[in-house]
């Protein structure tokens, strides 16, 4: 007889995977049975086979229909006496079947224990203290099993194992068990639900060691009267978020009780230890439950089962590795005797909270985890829940190294357990909000997703399955997402890829914070920021004013506010920090004005505490350069750089010329116009200093940073000096094209942080416009340029200086274009050719600036080079200049600029060089120092010595005259171009440019050789 085929399709497009199969039991007597049921009980007004339908959905919604389906046909079968109760459980859509077919369809274990223990059913059906079971009541329910009394001292199972209580206890664990996995697989959310399901299984773990030892003294003809033996749990069972089938981790403890002797009591103990392990795992007529796991105990499983109390403290204060600390952070009393547990965790949890001052302490943690993770197979290592990267031990991991790291001084964060462990790191300021919660919410799926795989046959395994019909079961036992849709195996592995990247993220950004080593290196006194201790460290390390030091920190770590609880995280390890640089009480007090400033933003003490280098970095930067820290309150956004390599790379001038652009366009008013483009300049010194303060100071900042922003500067003013003296004059265009030619160190991109810009102003008046009109405009154009940027105000000046310009300081401050040609063709002197060596056009109109490149060329590189009057004039004005221009009382050897083997000699050799030979050899041709010095060498002009001793001299003057200012703060002033001879500050600039503290007077020796070196070949070259 053929069968319709509606059936079928209807039983494919519920879900089935094997619809024939599932026809065909569906209509096996049983199940047809209750089909007929469902019929007869629908009301009267229902459409005919809309109650079974409803059933047949119920079952398709499992997370295995066609494994809840086989299961629900064997039970029907088995036991034909509760065939009527199943079915009427069954065909009623009012009662408790979803909780059948839910447990069904996602255990095929637990389907196979209710076959063989049908009246178990109604566990599942109305489940009973499971999850919010009192653990006490849990402990007698197990021990009630094999007949002990629960309110004994020291219970003692009244049957023996091989007589059948072993079975009893088993049962009633398996019962238990049935019960805590009908209320996880039914619950609305699971991984809400989870912390409550791992904490009822670690109570059905305890109370079933409990009667396992019951079971062990049974078997003793004394029952073990002359031993006290306690069981700790570790691990997950300690922590009380044990999984469904794992091994259980413990430690015995042994002391004799009192007139017996140890070494019996021992013995005896050993003997209980390894029995009660047997009871939990031995074969039996039921399953067993899962292997007890004594390894981490001292020495591991070459040491000794049971041990002493004494013993055990001896081996830990001697012995003991940096896991075995992490260990005993989750060790709990399951098991025996309860006082004696009370001592051990007395005796060994303050050895806990010390470990972390222990030598490489955090490191030795870092590498475990990284050993444990390299021992996860290659074939598996995508599929490991519990191992891999991004999967349980990295937030376990985590947490304990938070916890034993700031738990030596903080007790409310010294839970065995993960996640309120994690909540207490939270609360305490620890780990941000954000990452607490993100990181609880994969810890909680990743969890649930690992008891689902264990619940499916109820054995130990932490790995995804591969099979796509694993894959989907799985995916439907973990619940329905938030639209209520069931997911399917895409949507898991998409949530298991995602989830494992966040975990790792997370890890490595809390795992490996760089605060971790260094507040483990601390003692514990000195964590806490104790005033007497604070004030002795302070002294010891360096502070000038550790009373002072000592205001500042209590003004930082007073209160309950969660700002200052991070700050006190802080603050014992920058202490340190700040003490590393040059002067440690300006940083605390610099980090202190700008704690005051951002400590209110939801970013600032969080990025400090979470980066892996913001908080180091800004304790050099702070404790290095007054320059940075002055630059930093008024900047304080540039704070977030810190944190962000990509940040502190120098922008590029195109980048510089649309963020200025941006701003240009937003404004109308000539002077908020212009504060932007200092605010935009100051940005690019900021940035330009941090980097560097913590690189040695490179000569390179010179060409990549502060000339491209003085650069963008001159460009802006321009652009807003053009538009105002053309409104200003009642002008409906500009007259005139104007440019501005950079100068000296400017026009070389060679200035630094105290360097004036040195310019010429050139105009070309448009067709047919009034020369005295355009003349006017220029000039107004150009004053009100020197203005915009050297006026005082909030922002760096950049004074503007164009006394380069034909006829000094007697000319006029612009003048066209054929006002130069003429000028020059007649009356350009020698100097004047040397200062158009580093001529380079740097804002304004681009055809006017090559034109007048074009203009000084032959001037400035001659085709026969400077004849002999020239050179003559160019070393005596040479000559004046040493002798005039150095200031009084300054060494000449100690003048950066122009004392001797400074940057004038360095300079003016480059630029006679190229004034004798630019004309034939055009690899002169640059506004370059060290590109001219290059240039010389490879040409034969000079030796390859000479140019390195010439090239040294330069970078070192650069690089000291700006470590001054970045040290100092100054940026004016004659002590810019001066090296320090005041001890305090020439150890603040050595500091700066790599020296180790002590070691300034090694600096002032470099400067001396290197100078006189470069003299020598200045004299050499220059002088002939």
């Amino acid at each position: 007889m053929s069968r319709a085929p509606s059936l079928n399709a209807t039983l494919a497009r519920a879900g089935f995977a094997d619809a024939a199969r599932a026809a065909d039991l569906w209509e096996s007597p049983f199940l047809a049975g209750v089909l007929a049921a469902c019929e007869a009980g629908a009301a009267p007004d229902e459409t005919p086979g809309t109650a079974s339908t409803a059933l047949i959905g119920d079952v398709a919604r499992a997370a295995d229909p066609d494994l809840a389906l086989l299961s629900l046909a064997r039970l029907g079968e088995v036991d034909p006496d509760r065939a009527a109760r199943l079915t009427q459980v069954l065909a009623d859509p009012a009662g408790a079947r979803t909780n059948l077919i839910a447990v069904l369809g996602a255990s095929v274990a637990t389907g196979d224990w209710l076959v063989a223990h049908p009246g178990d059913v109604e566990l599942v059906l109305r489940p009973r203290g499971g999850v919010a079971a009192d653990p006490a009541n849990v402990r007698a329910l197990l021990l009630e099993s094999v007949g002990a009394d629960p309110d004994s001292a020291v219970p003692v199972a009244s049957v023996r194992a091989s007589d059948g209580s072993l079975n009893e206890m088993r049962r009633a664990y398996r019962r238990a068990l049935l019960t805590i996995a009908t209320e996880d697989l039914t619950a609305h959310d699971p991984e809400a639900f989870l912390p409550e399901v791992g904490a009822a299984l670690a109570n059905l773990a305890a109370a079933a060691l409990e009667a396992a030892l019951a079971l062990a003294r049974a078997e003793l003809t004394d029952h073990g009267a002359g031993v006290r033996l306690a069981v700790l749990g570790m691990g997950k069972t300690g922590g009380r978020e044990l999984n469904y089938i794992s091994d259980v981790d413990v430690i015995y403890v042994a002391e004799p009780v009192d007139g017996a002797d140890e070494a019996d009591a021992l013995r005896v103990g050993t003997k209980l230890a390894a029995t009660l392990a047997r009871m939990c795992s031995m074969p039996a007529r039921e399953p067993a439950l899962w292997e007890v796991d004594a390894a981490l105990r001292p020495e591991g499983k070459n040491g000794p089962l049971v041990r002493t109390l004494a013993s055990h403290v001896s081996y830990y204060e001697r012995w003991a590795k940096t896991w075995e600390f992490q260990a005993l952070l989750k060790a709990r009393h399951v098991a025996g005797d309860a006082d004696l547990s009370v001592d051990y965790l007395a005796a060994t949890r303050p050895m806990v909270w010390e470990a972390a001052g222990r030598e490489n302490f955090v490191e030795d943690s870092q590498a475990m985890r990284r050993r444990v993770e390299d021992n996860v197979p290659p074939a598996e290592a995508d599929r490991q829940i519990k191992l891999g990267r991004g999967g349980l031990r990295d937030v376990e991991f985590t947490v304990q190294l938070l916890q034993l790291v700031h738990g030596r001084t903080d007790e409310t964060i010294r839970s065995a357990n993960t996640l309120r462990a994690l909540a207490s790191l939270s609360a305490a300021g620890y780990v941000g909000r954000d990452h607490a919660a993100e990181l609880a919410a994969c810890y909680r799926f990743l969890r649930v997703l690992e008891h689902r795989v264990q619940l499916y046959r109820m054995r130990r395994t932490h790995l995804l399955p591969t099979s796509e019909d694993g894959l989907r079961r799985l995916a439907r036992s973990m619940g329905r997402n938030p639209l209520g849709d069931v997911p399917d195996a895409n949507a898991l592995m998409q949530r298991w890829q995602a989830t494992r990247r966040r975990v790792r993220r997370l890890h490595e950004d809390l795992y490996y914070r760089p605060l971790l080593p260094a507040t483990a290196s601390l003692s514990a006194d000195e964590v806490s920021l104790d005033p007497e201790a604070a004030k002795a460290r302070l002294q010891g390390i360096g502070y000038r004013d550790p009373a002072g030091a000592l205001r500042h920190i209590k003004v930082l770590t007073e209160g309950i506010s969660r700002r200052a609880a991070i700050q006190r995280q802080l603050l014992p390890v920058m202490l340190g920090w700040f003490a590393e640089g040059p002067d440690p009480d300006g940083g605390l007090l610099a980090f202190r004005k700008l704690s005051e400033e951002l400590g209110g933003t939801h970013w600032y003490l969080k990025m400090l505490r979470d980066s892996g280098a913001a908080a180091e970095r800004l304790a050099t930067l702070l404790s290095s350069s007054k320059y940075v820290a002055d630059s930093l309150m008024r900047t304080p956004e540039a704070v977030a750089w810190l944190g962000d390599d990509r940040e502190l790379t120098p922008r590029t001038p195109e980048a510089l010329a649309a963020a200025m652009n941006a701003m240009l366009l937003r404004r109308d008013d000539p002077t908020d116009a212009a504060q932007a483009v200092r605010f935009l300049r100051r940005r690019e010194l900021t940035r330009g200093a941090i980097g560097d303060v913590l690189a040695d100071v490179p000569v390179t900042t010179c060409a990549a940073v502060i000339s491209p922003a003085a650069d963008m500067a001159l460009q802006g003013a321009v652009r807003i000096a053009t538009q105002t003296a053309t409104a200003e004059l009642g002008l409906d265009a500009d007259p005139s094209r104007f440019l501005v030619v950079a100068m000296g160190r400017l026009g070389g991109a060679e200035i630094g942080y105290a360097s004036d810009a040195d310019v010429l102003f050139v105009h070309d008046p448009r067709d047919g416009a009034d020369p005295k009109q355009a003349q006017d405009w220029a000039v107004l154009v150009a004053t009100t340029i020197a203005s915009l940027l050297g006026k005082t105000g909030p922002e760096p000046v950049l004074p503007v200086d164009s006394q380069l310009r034909p006829e000094g300081r007697q000319g006029p401050v612009v003048r066209t274009i054929d006002s130069y040609a003429e000028y020059y063709q007649r009356w350009a002197q020698g100097w004047e050719r040397q200062a158009l060596l580093r001529a380079r056009s740097v804002a304004g109109d681009n055809d006017l600036g090559e034109r007048f490149t074009s203009l000084i060329d032959p001037l400035r590189y001659p085709a026969d080079g400077i004849d002999l009057a020239e050179i003559r004039e160019l070393r005596r004005i040479k000559a004046r200049v040493e002798s005039e221009r150095l200031p009084r009382g300054v060494p000449a050897t100690h003048h950066l600029k122009l004392g001797r083997g400074g940057l004038s000699d360095v300079e003016w050799t480059a630029q006679y060089l190229q004034l004798c030979h630019a004309g034939t050899t055009e690899t002169l041709r640059t506004t370059s120092t060290l590109e001219a010095l290059a240039a010389a060498r490879d040409a034969n002009l000079i030796t390859d010595s000479d140019a390195e001793h010439l090239t040294a001299a330069w970078e070192l003057a650069t690089r000291l005259r700006n470590a001054i200012v970045l040290s100092t703060g100054r940026v004016s002033g004659q002590k810019v171009d001066v090296l320090p001879s005041e001890r305090g500050e020439l150890a603040g600039v050595s500091r700066l440019l790599g020296y180790h503290a002590g070691h300034a007077r090694d600096l002032e020796e470099d400067w001396l050789r290197t100078a006189r070196q470069a003299r020598v070949v200045m004299e050499q070259v220059f002088f002939g």
